[in-house]
């Protein structure tokens, strides 16, 4: 190398030492950083593990706490939870650690027991106040914060008002799980941080979208959307045969009907009922759930979905908890061993 090179090199490492005296000095002068601040930017780093999006589905959604009894098992580490309505629920309580207390009251539910849970009243924003269910919820999660969990847990929830999207990351956890499960015309809207709250699920259904704002690096999704509308499609009525439709109409008059927000424990498999109004509104919404999860997942795809089959088990079949835990393990169990022969579970640990 020549004398004139290494003049030079020497001359550079000479300003480049010089920079740094000065950057110390401005940084010297400037104010301490805000350590709440780094904080927070250290909690909502990537971590290693997998995302869950935990998807609405009323009563199928007891399957959540099947899909966590196998990733448990198989020792999949979680970095964080989203949740949307009865996903809410089941994350909600599986990070401030009362999943077993919630699986317990979900077996423990049956046909004639549900009743003493839910609260009827007239005349106002919904069939249930819910406060029954918000006394039990208080008293299993107390004044457990969304900040103190043991990970990130973030609720979604649907503000009545301006139909914004509104994700609950802090404050007391029992009533942002009320407000995601919230379901608009059965239960009241929850009065939360100031805005009116109802389900998440008509805005975010699956909520994936809220694990990739905190940038997370794999993101699971829970899918409780029944299979047979994913396969519907448009029908014309030029390719139905109707036959003469006097026997059917007159064997729907004769249905039973009911105008309570639940069937308690009719199950879809047994004699047909004819939908009372509450049943009509569910069901529209439950359709109307559906779009919303095909459009929003197409946009912005989970790099898993979890998808148990649960076409047995109706929207509001609550005492059917054993069934939908059963069916969540057993699909969980078998795509974790698809995931394991890719090597997916390899890359989250």
């Amino acid at each position: 190398m020549s004398v004139n090179n290494k003049t030079s090199i020497n001359n550079d490492a000479q300003d480049f030492g010089e920079e740094k005296r000065s950057i110390a000095r401005e940084d010297a002068h400037q104010p301490a950083p805000d350590l709440q601040l780094v904080k927070s930017k250290v909690a909502s780093a990537p971590q290693n593990g997998i995302a869950l999006a935990l998807g609405g589905g009323v009563a199928r959604g007891w399957a959540h706490i099947g899909v966590l009894r196998a990733l448990d098992e198989a020792d999949i580490p979680i970095s964080m939870i989203a949740g949307t309505s009865i996903g809410a629920v089941v994350g909600g309580c599986y990070l401030a650690g009362k999943l077993n207390e919630l699986e317990e009251f979900a077996r423990s539910i049956t046909r004639r027991n549900i009743l003493r849970y839910i609260d009827f009243t007239l005349g106002k924003s919904g069939f249930i106040a819910g406060n029954r269910l918000a006394e039990r919820l208080d008293e299993e999660l107390g004044n457990i914060r969304i900040e103190d969990l043991s990970k990130r847990f973030v609720a979604v929830a649907t503000e009545i008002d301006t139909g914004h999207e509104v994700w609950l990351e802090n404050g007391l956890l029992a009533p942002a799980i009320r407000a995601s499960y919230a379901l608009p015309g059965v239960f009241h809207p929850v009065t939360h941080f100031g805005k009116h709250l109802v389900d998440g699920a008509l805005v975010n259904p699956v909520p994936v979208s809220a694990c990739r704002g905190f940038e997370a690096k794999s993101v699971v999704a829970v899918n409780l959307d029944r299979e047979t509308f994913t396969r519907s499609s448009v029908i014309r009525s030029s390719s139905i045969d109707f036959g003469d439709g006097l026997a059917e109409k007159h064997d729907m008059e004769n249905l039973p009907s009911t105008w309570l927000p639940f069937n308690f424990g009719n199950n879809t498999n047994n004699k047909k009922q004819k939908l009372g109004i509450s049943g009509v509104m569910i069901e529209a919404f439950n359709i109307i759930q559906n779009r919303i999860v095909r459009s929003r997942l197409a946009g912005d795809p989970p790099d898993v979905t979890i998808r148990p089959k649960l076409s047995g088990i109706g929207l509001t079949d609550f005492h059917l908890a054993e069934q939908s835990i059963e069916i969540g393990y057993k699909q969980t169990q078998y795509e974790l061993a698809i995931l394991e022969d890719s090597g997916f579970l390899e890359a989250i640990g």
